[in-house]
């Protein structure tokens, strides 16, 4: 029989109702989801109760207890696969964590609900279902990390929550999905052509920042988030540009040894040296700004966080 290990984190697909009629997220232990859904009874399921937090309430630290979880599942080898249950707010993010720090060849299957178990018409059934079935796939094997949500399968690099509550709440876009699920077979249509993975022990993690940049953002705004942080995604616009007066605490960052990496905002596309002009993507380049190719925002701090705690070079992470 097949085996997989399920970790649950909390977030709304482990909620209960309070009596005012709202979730509240991550009540249920795993054991208590797992009971709750009834799993696939083809499929050995053992359930490991991580965490039970709102997914907006965990920290990097979390992630690494997640993915020494992971670690240990794997030491086994009758595992086929990992389920993680995730609040949908920051599951974009765990999963992409956990994309490039677990070096198994194995799947690891994130998924969570945009309605609560208790809800009328909820999510959470179904995607745990399926994430299950996701997990011991063969042709899942060497994808990395997945999401699948709402009969889809995405990679983690690029899935984003599209939307705040509908149930199709997440899409990869320009990129699709890698397959579906269908009456509990996978469809398996694509896969990334190469893996990027980092072997992290005792990872310390740094404060990395995000700044969205906007028309008429002030220096001081700027360089008052830069005080704060060890390093900073810049989320600028187009193919990478901000104001011209945000060059000047850029500058400084740089100086200190404060790692920037440019995004843009763009839902599609990469930031390039296009135009040459004062706060440009070239500009920036120029003055030692990192260039983060297609990643969003918040991917690209992910990726920050990991190659500063693996002690690997960012810009050469990003190239």
């Amino acid at each position: 029989m097949r085996h997989v290990v399920l970790l649950t984190t909390g977030g709304t697909i482990a909620s209960t109702t309070g009596e005012n009629g709202k979730l509240v997220a991550g009540e249920l232990t795993g054991e208590e989801l797992a009971e709750l859904c009834g799993l696939p009874t083809d499929i050995h399921v053992t359930v490991r109760s991580v965490l039970q937090k709102p997914s907006v309430h965990l920290v990097p630290e979390d992630w690494h207890i997640l993915a020494t979880e992971i670690k240990q599942a794997f030491q086994s080898k009758d595992v086929d696969g990992v389920v993680v249950t995730h609040g949908t707010d920051t599951l974009e993010e765990t999963a992409y964590y956990l994309d490039l720090t677990n070096t198994d060849e194995r799947p690891v299957v994130v998924t969570g609900s945009q309605r609560g178990p208790e809800d009328t018409g909820s999510d959470a059934f179904m995607n745990l279902r399926h994430a299950i079935y996701a997990a011991c796939e063969p042709d899942l094997k060497g994808t990395g990390c997945v999401v699948v949500f709402n009969e889809r399968i995405f990679s983690a690099r690029y899935v984003k929550k599209e939307h705040a509550s509908n149930i199709q709440g997440f899409n990869a876009f320009g990129f699709g999905y890698l397959g579906i699920i269908d009456n509990d077979v996978i469809f398996t249509y694509q896969k990334p052509i190469r893996r990027e993975m980092y072997e992290l022990t005792e990872p310390r993690f740094k404060e990395i920042g995000i700044a969205k940049i906007y028309l008429g953002m002030s220096e001081k705004t700027l360089r008052a988030l830069i005080e704060t942080v060890d390093g900073l995604v810049l989320e600028a616009v187009g193919r990478g540009q901000v104001p011209p007066q945000l060059v000047a605490p850029i500058e400084e960052a740089l100086r200190m040894g404060k790692p920037i990496i440019l995004t843009t905002s763009s839902e599609e596309g990469k930031v390039y040296p296009t135009y040459d002009y004062k706060g440009s993507a070239h500009h920036l380049e120029q003055l030692g700004v990192v260039l983060g190719s297609d990643y969003d925002s918040k991917k690209a701090r992910v990726k920050t966080l990991v190659l500063t705690a693996a002690k690997k070079d960012v810009m050469l992470g990003f190239s």
